[in-house]
């Protein structure tokens, strides 16, 4: 959902964080609580495959993408414009920006769109969840200082089963469409594949965070309006219902959910501002059978509850890390080269879309 994926979610909350917030607010500290601020991104990120659902009823795959594309970047253009944000300058960041566009944003956010084509959208939000297990295995082999212990690999072991558990394999994968599964889990392992890469190529970029992530949902917005009207016709009819799902997807999954993170990760760190990631695929689901009355079998809550332990475990030495400079990652919100990054892919989206705005959470 945001610029991430992949976010590095912890299992656990972050207590001196939590120790901070509950005293006086500092001069400058937004007046909303961030507990409530959390809450409401949470929800933003897990109805945001409801509103995919919704937006494929009437429109293409890739005008929903495109649409919330447009929408997405507009929010963030206007907070730039009014913060007066310096654009990065050199022609290799960009260039860097264009690609992590494709892995962060176009093509994740098109995935899902297709995928729930065929698909509930409570799948879609639980294959989401898998971000964390696929970050893990790229991490390993593209990081060398990501070494597997035994307990992360354990996770991803578990996770695994969690996906089996999921789709019902003792069933032979019965009712469930396996392309559109299939490209659910791609959009997942996109949104990692994203992470990786901006992390190797954008870290100490020297732009601000914000600036970053509007430039790439810009680049975003750019690949797609080449692309669509080349795969897609322009619409005869516009149902108002699925446009204003369309509309919130961008303005809201997009758009403002990342500026509701970055001020989360300024304010309690990245290790606590990534715990959205668990509560993403809760929502989804919950949304999507009270709402859209999609059906529920017994194993897809249980599958989404090991997919989420065994994440919680690959991510034990990142959590690990991230808590032993608490003050570093809150007192330091500028340096977002690096941090851009990580918010962006992690899912996480913002990215995804996580962060999950201009990448990882659909």
């Amino acid at each position: 959902m945001s610029t991430v994926a992949a976010r590095r979610p912890t299992p656990s909350p972050d207590t001196s964080s939590e120790a901070a917030a509950s005293v006086a607010p500092a001069p400058g500290r937004p007046a909303i609580d961030w507990r409530i601020r959390f809450a409401v991104l949470s929800l933003i990120w897990g109805f945001s495959f409801l509103l995919i659902k919704v937006g494929t009823e009437a429109y293409a795959p890739l005008q929903v993408t495109l649409g919330r594309m447009v929408f997405g970047t507009a929010v963030l253009v206007a907070v730039l414009a009014m913060r007066r944000e310096r654009l990065p300058r050199t022609t290799r960041t960009w260039g860097h920006l264009a690609v992590a566009a494709v892995f962060l944003n176009a093509l994740p956010f098109s995935l899902f769109a297709y995928a729930e084509l065929t698909i509930p959208s409570t799948l879609a939000g639980i294959c989401n969840a898998t971000t964390p297990l696929w970050g893990m295995v790229l991490s390993m082999a593209a990081l060398s200082e990501d070494r597997p212990t035994r307990r992360r690999v354990a996770g991803l072991g578990v996770g695994f089963v969690g996906v089996l558990t999921v789709l019902g394999a003792w069933q032979g994968f019965s009712g469930q469409d396996p392309a559109g599964t299939a490209m659910a889990l791609i959009a997942s392992l996109s949104y990692a594949v994203g992470w990786i890469y901006v992390r190797r190529t954008l870290a100490g970029a020297g732009s601000s965070h914000l600036a970053m992530s509007g430039s790439q949902l810009f680049l975003g917005t750019v690949q797609l309006a080449i692309v669509t009207p080349l795969f897609t016709d322009l619409p005869t009819s516009f149902p108002a219902v699925p446009l204003l799902a369309v509309a919130a997807l961008g303005a809201l999954g997009t758009g403002v959910a990342f500026l509701i993170q970055y001020g989360l990760v300024a304010e309690v760190g990245p290790t606590t501002a990534a715990m959205v990631t668990y509560f993403i695929p809760v929502i989804a689901t919950a949304a999507g059978v009270l709402v859209l009355g999609e059906d529920l079998t017994w194993n897809t809550p249980v599958g989404a509850l090991i997919v989420l332990a065994g994440a919680a475990l690959t991510q034990t030495r990142a959590r690990a890390k991230a808590d032993a400079e608490p003050a570093k990652a809150s007192a330091e919100p500028a340096k977002t080269g690096t941090e851009s990054a990580k918010a962006d892919s992690e899912p996480v989206k913002a990215g995804a879309e996580p962060v999950k705005a201009a990448g990882a959470q659909s």
